[in-house]
């Protein structure tokens, strides 16, 4: 078994004298699959540095680049989903909401905060894809709703990072009723004068394209981020057609009218703080 056992210790390392790297120190970019180091993508606001993919991030990252110092103040932190269905697909509903409450240690699928950035004071809510798909629930839209009023009270401008594949089926019509919700919350903040923006990120599908996603004052997207109603492969199916190139990414997105620009994450600060001066 000499050939399977190293007998001596040459210029290689012996087998039971290498050091494994730390869990959580290294990457792989999905894109070009090359190896990130974890300090250098929190420098580089999660973009890689080889070809400018933007990796998927959840709120406690975009909260870390946006807010100065990532200080801001977390609201309506503790609400949690119900299960006014009793919803049971291949597991109930509620051991669902526990399962993803304890693997990504959020209550729900959005996070919403006040603080400021380049010293201008904002409120933020961003989605959170790892929890159940960034589905739009009752509690996403109760607290984009409880966002807007604090902003009205506060005289605050509002910044939605969408994320998400849509409307969140275990609670059926409940979930639809914040399309409705959100979307008349919104117009008052339109009546009131105070600026709305939404950032549409990869993935940003279904109901959330068809209610607050897409009302900004400007809507803005970062690069190749997949926006739009049904899935590229649904509308295939449906309209037995082969899609156009590049269907449905924010850059055709933008060419065909639905967007105001596109932003590099690396430069999406300066640019919200810029356009919070003009306005304010």
């Amino acid at each position: 078994m000499s050939w399977f056992k190293r007998n001596t210790a040459g210029i290689v390392t012996a087998t039971e004298n290498k050091k494994e790297a730390p869990d959580g120190m290294w990457n792989k970019c999905p894109n070009c699959k090359k190896a990130l180091l974890n300090v250098e993508q929190v420098e580089n606001s999660y973009v890689c540095h080889y070809c400018d993919y933007h990796i998927r991030i959840g709120s406690a990252a975009y909260f870390s680049v946006l807010f100065d110092n990532n200080d801001f103040q977390e609201l309506f932190a503790n609400m949690q989903a119900g299960d006014p269905l009793g919803f049971v697909d291949s597991k109930p509903y509620k051991e669902r909401l526990l399962e993803s409450q304890a693997k990504t240690g959020l209550k729900d699928a959005i996070r919403c905060g006040h603080g400021k950035v380049e010293g201008q004071d904002i409120v933020i809510a961003c989605m959170d894809f790892n929890f159940i798909g960034g589905s739009m629930g009752s509690v996403v839209g109760e607290k984009i709703a409880r966002s807007i009023d604090y902003c009205l009270e506060h005289k605050l401008p509002f910044m939605l990072i969408s994320k998400s594949g849509g409307a969140r089926m275990m609670e059926a019509a409940f979930s639809l009723m914040q399309m409705a919700k959100t979307s008349a919350k919104l117009a008052l903040l339109s009546k009131a004068k105070l600026p709305y923006i939404c950032l549409l990120t990869d993935p940003t599908t279904g109901g959330v394209t068809a209610s607050y996603a897409m009302l900004g004052d400007i809507n803005i997207a970062e690069p190749g981020a997949l926006i739009g109603f049904a899935g590229p492969r649904v509308i295939k199916e449906t309209i037995k057609k082969d899609l156009p190139k590049g269907f449905q990414t924010s850059e055709f997105v933008l060419e065909h009218g639905f967007l105001d620009f596109i932003v590099d994450r690396r430069q999406l600060k300066s640019k919200l703080a810029t356009f919070l001066r003009h306005v304010n």
